[in-house]
């Protein structure tokens, strides 16, 4: 499938009188080579659903469609329904839009297990993450363009400036690899920081929803009051005990603690 003979996405949104709106956190990436580069990155997808969220003019949308994936794009934004449509008439039964919030759709209505491959509106992309992480959607694996210093924070490693919350949830569930840069300039308008894509692919065994449950409630004590000792911050659950029943330092900080502690900790939580 090829959609070449459209015309520019550039001129398509011209053409409709088409522009970023902040209150959505749009960055319209318009060069096609680009996100048939993300597209490639998100693996073999050729008749494969695929959740995008954010499609706005459709440039990863065409993307997806050429690599041969059926498509559920979710779009908040009612201006870009008639240049999604318009794909939709071109790749018929291949793509279903949604005119929908994703972080109120109801999972129920998205193909459980079904890859992500998106670029994220900033202004939402951590609570999506957070809830494709851990609620009931369990999406396959998931390639995701984010704000380069929030992918910065998903791949930390424990020591590092950036490790945190996110960086636990994140690495408790997935393989987390910065797959791709891209500079301010490559997106329009371009915003005031670069940009980068993460590929979460799921690990073999995936904790119980009552670690998860426990997971959430440790990082937010932890890392809620970072630069307080886990014997100060985790005072309300367990404190010293709960770190020296699994062997972690009650005097270390948050952010020294690798991701196996603090699963650690939830298990003797959950348990």
């Amino acid at each position: 499938m090829s959609f070449d003979d459209l015309p520019p996405l550039r001129e398509s949104l011209a053409a409709a009188g088409l522009g970023a709106r902040k209150r959505f956190g749009q960055h319209f990436l318009l060069d096609l080579n680009l996100t048939r580069k993300i597209a490639r990155l998100a693996g073999s997808i050729a008749g494969e659903a695929v959740i995008e969220v954010g499609p706005g003019p459709g440039g990863l949308t065409r993307a997806l469609l050429e690599e041969g994936a059926r498509v559920i794009a979710i779009e908040a934004d009612a201006r870009f329904l008639p240049l999604l449509a318009e794909l939709a008439e071109r790749a018929p039964g291949k793509l279903d839009v949604r005119h929908a919030d994703a972080l109120t759709i109801d999972p129920a209505t998205l193909p459980a297990g079904a890859p992500i491959v998106a670029n994220l509106p900033y202004n939402v992309a951590t609570p999506l993450l957070i809830g494709w992480l851990v609620g009931p959607l369990k999406p396959a694996a998931m390639t995701l363009m984010f704000q380069k210093e929030v992918a910065e924070r998903i791949v930390a490693a424990p020591g590092s400036k950036a490790y945190g919350r996110l960086s636990v949830l994140a690495q408790a569930l997935r393989d987390a690899e910065i797959v791709m840069e891209l500079p301010a300039r490559a997106f329009t308008p371009p915003p005031k920081v670069a940009s980068a894509v993460v590929r979460l692919t799921p690990k073999p065994t995936r904790p119980p929803d009552a670690e998860l449950k426990a997971l959430q409630q440790l990082t937010a004590a932890a890392f809620g009051q970072r630069r307080k000792m886990l014997r100060s911050s985790l005072k309300g659950l367990g404190g010293e005990a709960l770190c020296r029943t699994v062997g972690v330092d009650p005097d270390a900080r948050a952010e020294t603690v690798p991701v196996a502690g603090f699963l650690a900790m939830v298990r003797a939580l959950a348990g």
